[in-house]
């Protein structure tokens, strides 16, 4: 463990745990990508703090017991790569906080962006009734978009009954239990015939060759929620194969693939995918409409 000697205050403290991870060659990719903003995130999130009190609460001193218990953290996070969020049991997505644990991936998808600008121009908010998640995980998206379309009904899909424990906690801190439902079902297997205006999904699609070379703090995740198989697509084409009869005429899919486009078009050279541009980062995120996906059935 790093000698923390005379550390008194937030700035210090910061300012150490920076220092260390940089040193220990992390992975940042699971709400932060730099030390400080994880170093940052790790005693704020301990301490109870808020960021609108910067600069402030930098000079406020911290006690030995909430020292120890955040290097504790700290050198775990260190030792076995765990992702922070794990520790910490703390998320954010499209500006809202989620429980989450290793029953779940830790939401980082750049679809936060979309749903913050409610799909504009593709989608006009005030036709959305109805919308599905696929593969729900921790239940991040299907409450943000719960949140953005305040008259939509939404149904949140996942195969594993862990992720829909975990959606099933967030629902409620969220107060959305009147209108988010969770379903368990591989996708669509178990879906009633039912008409979306909305199909959105972040579903697995790491391929084989990626999978080997991750770094570890992504082998904490579920697994189920990453392998795709050889090309990445497994999930996907299970979803292409089966929105069309599950859209309303004017219904939109919205589909994160990741790494795996270029394998996407490969596979569906005449599908007039629509590929998202991002000013918050991210990519690999396709859109098509219903009558795009009509033959694939």
């Amino acid at each position: 463990m790093v000698n923390y000697y005379l550390i008194m205050n937030v700035k210090n403290l910061v300012h150490k745990i920076n220092k260390n991870f940089e040193r220990s060659n992390l992975f940042f990719g699971h709400g932060t990508d730099n030390a400080h903003d994880e170093a940052m995130w790790l005693v704020f999130s301990m301490l109870k703090l808020s960021y609108d009190d910067i600069p402030m609460v930098f000079s406020e001193k911290v006690n030995d017991s909430d020292v120890l218990s955040i290097l504790t953290i700290a050198n775990k996070r260190i030792n076995e790569r765990v992702p922070l969020a794990y520790l910490l049991h703390q998320a954010f997505f499209a500006g809202h906080e989620f429980y989450v644990d290793e029953r779940v991936l830790v939401p980082r998808s750049p679809l936060a962006e979309l749903i913050k600008g409610k799909f504009l121009p593709w989608v006009r908010a005030s036709n959305v009734y109805r919308i599905i998640d696929l593969g729900t995980g921790s239940g991040c998206i299907a409450i943000a978009m719960a949140h953005a379309f305040p008259e939509a009904k939404v149904h949140a899909v996942d195969i594993s009954p862990g992720a829909l424990e975990v959606a099933s906690i967030n629902i409620e801190r969220h107060n959305l239990t009147e209108r988010i439902e969770l379903i368990k079902s591989d996708f669509f297997l178990n879906i009633e015939e039912c008409k979306y205006d909305l199909i959105v999904s972040n579903p697995p699609y790491v391929n084989q060759d990626d999978i080997a070379t991750m770094p570890n703090e992504y082998h904490h995740e579920p697994q189920l929620g990453l392998k795709a198989g050889n090309d990445g697509l497994n999930s996907v084409h299970k979803i292409l194969h089966n929105a069309s009869r599950f859209l309303t005429d004017n219904g939109i899919l919205i589909c994160e693939v990741g790494n795996s486009q270029q394998a996407l078009e490969d596979a569906y050279p005449t599908l007039p995918f629509i590929w998202v541009e991002f000013s918050e980062g991210g990519a690999g995120v396709f859109l098509l409409h219903q009558h795009d996906l009509q033959g694939l059935e």
